[in-house]
């Protein structure tokens, strides 16, 4: 019985060229593969597998264009395995009992283990995925399946415990850039061939608006390529205004380095705090849509809730924390929709820069006046010399006095000194209310 092997990496057949680019110029080994280093590099787990030539059932649970299928490949080929790729969304139980029998006539005819790639392995059901418990756990197979979706609530418990689930990451603008830098080079897969120039701005834009996908920026590369005729001397320069009908995307005017980037932030911040949600949208739009890094958005959300809303609405500065959370855990391209939740509800909520401002004040006295001596009363006596020198005596405990005592914490010089100034928005009037009746309640107790 012969049976059909499968190698991804088959180059050699005369229809390789008509692949598209990112087909191509697919990793063929580690040394290949860009990304991922978390999982790839030296003395992480697939290098220590692929090493060692150990087999074992692996899920890899990450965004597109990241690596998952060739990763796959790289393994099955490095531990001269058969390889069988199908997808979930197009195979059903018949499909997988085919599988089955094949990897026994592999195991007994050639003595090969079957590694068995199952793309989107989330749109399997629970039939179908219980159709490779027993195969799985008796070592028939060995499944490597790749998802989108959190494999906690997608893949059945049975299955995922005998899997090894890796998180693969979004890939960067560097990723990207070095992976179209080798596909520019390449002469027998790639466009080496070619003689293309590619501005440096250029190549960032392609970059930016492939959104850490691989495939996605190759294609781009390609596309942006094969639109232009060579010109006299035989050379394709690809132009901003080329990217752009090859990404599908015009570029804004924003240099995220340069002024623009300042305006637009400017303007963002003063929108959210001039409670205009609108406003805030649309430089929110502005600067995802130019490429703007979403987290360094989120950080100055997570600086203007304390610096600009501070206590009229203490929820605002957890709100904005977890909208970075939230961010950095789904990433892009849906990562804009609680990045619109925390702006519209940063711009809506009562403002106040009382604790901004009463720290400045605070700081201005300490770099006026120097490290002023604490209070005696008020400083820490854990022994008895310190106890014999004063330290700690005619502290007050407030506990004891109903929470309100007549007692200075402030350096002397700055007895009456006063910073904090809530306004009356939002709760910041419940806390001026409050710091009204500790006032009073102090001053009873004389």
């Amino acid at each position: 019985m012969k049976i059909q092997q499968k190698n991804l990496f088959d180059t050699k057949t005369p229809t390789v060229k008509e692949q598209p680019l990112a087909d191509r110029m697919r990793p063929r080994d580690l040394k290949e593969f860009v990304g991922q280093e978390h999982l790839v590099g030296p003395n992480k787990i697939l290098h220590r597998l692929v090493e060692n030539k150990e087999l074992m059932s692996l899920v890899f649970w990450g965004p597109p264009g990241v690596g998952k299928t060739t990763l796959a490949a790289i393994i099955a080929q490095a531990m001269d395995a058969h390889f069988v790729s199908f997808s979930a969304v197009l195979s059903g139980v018949k499909d997988i009992r085919e599988v089955i029998d094949d990897a026994r006539d592999q195991l007994k005819y050639y003595q090969k283990k079957t590694i068995l790639f199952v793309d989107e392995i989330h749109r399997f059901n629970k039939a179908q995925q219980d159709a490779f418990l027993h195969h799985v756990e008796n070592g028939t197979i060995t499944l490597i399946g790749a998802t989108t979706e959190n494999p906690s609530f997608e893949i059945n418990a049975p299955l995922l415990s005998r899997c090894k689930v890796l998180v693969m990451e979004q890939l960067t603008e560097e990723h990207l850039k070095t992976i179209m830098n080798n596909a520019l080079q390449d002469k027998e897969r790639g466009l080496g061939t070619l003689d293309v120039e590619i501005p440096g701005n250029v190549f960032d834009f392609i970059a930016q608006f492939s959104h850490g996908d691989a495939r996605s920026a190759l294609n781009s590369l390609e596309a942006a390529v094969m639109l232009l005729k060579p010109d006299q001397t035989g050379k394709r320069i690809v132009t901003l205004e080329i990217a752009q009908e090859a990404v599908q995307h015009k570029a804004l005017l924003y240099d995220k380095g340069g002024e623009e980037h300042y305006n637009v932030i400017s303007a963002f911040i003063k929108s959210m705090r001039g409670s205009d949600p609108d406003a805030a949208l649309y430089w929110l739009a502005r600067m995802l849509e130019a490429g703007e890094d979403p987290l360094f958005i989120a950080r100055r959300m997570i600086i203007f809730a304390a610096e600009d809303i501070g206590n009229a609405d203490p929820q605002a500065l957890q709100l904005a924390v977890s909208v970075k959370d939230a961010f950095d855990f789904i990433g892009m391209p849906e990562g804009w929709i609680p990045l619109a939740q925390g702006v519209t509800y940063l711009a809506c909520a009562p403002k106040s820069n009382a604790s901004y401002m009463a720290y400045l004040e605070a700081s201005k006295d300490v770099k006026g006046k120097g490290a002023l001596p604490v209070p005696f009363h008020i400083r820490n006596a854990p022994t008895s010399l310190m106890k014999d020198m004063g330290y700690g005596k005619g502290y007050k405990y407030p506990h004891s006095y109903g929470g309100y005592v007549d007692q200075s914490h402030m350096p002397d010089e700055l007895r009456d000194r006063e910073y904090y100034e809530p306004t009356e928005n939002g709760f910041d009037k419940i806390i001026k209310e409050r710091l009204a009746q500790y006032k009073k309640g102090r001053s009873q107790s004389k």
